[in-house]
């Protein structure tokens, strides 16, 4: 059992890697949605809502990425701090500061593009 589990846990790590890679490389169009509850993130810190931060399903923490709102042409650099979003067609939840500066606030959610950035 204990094969197996590691089996899986390499396997999931590559999966991830790969997936890092991709988003690097040609970056990725989706929805952005934002947050701003304090909380514990994924990555142990506590979640600053006014820090320029964002969760992101794959990349590792730390990455910095460019969000950009594909709507008002408004970019934003980002560390990734947390996991998420875990809702169906978004691929990045940005802080309540970063969703400012995106234009987000109003829609709550935005079309954007994201790319590593470091």
């Amino acid at each position: 059992m204990r094969t197996f589990l590691s089996i899986l846990t390499v396997a999931a790590a590559l999966i991830a890697a790969d997936t890092a890679m991709n988003v690097a490389e040609a970056g990725q169009r989706g929805m952005a949605s934002y947050y701003g509850y304090r909380s514990k993130t994924a990555s142990g810190e506590m979640m600053n809502p006014n820090a320029m931060t964002a969760a992101h399903k794959t990349l590792p923490f730390g990455t910095r990425v460019r969000v950009t709102n594909t709507r008002t042409g408004h970019s934003v650099v980002v560390r990734i701090n947390d996991r998420g979003p875990f809702i169906r067609g978004r691929i990045i939840d940005v802080s309540t500061g970063a969703a400012r500066v995106l234009g987000m606030i109003g829609s709550g959610v935005a079309p954007v593009t994201v790319e590593v950035v470091s």
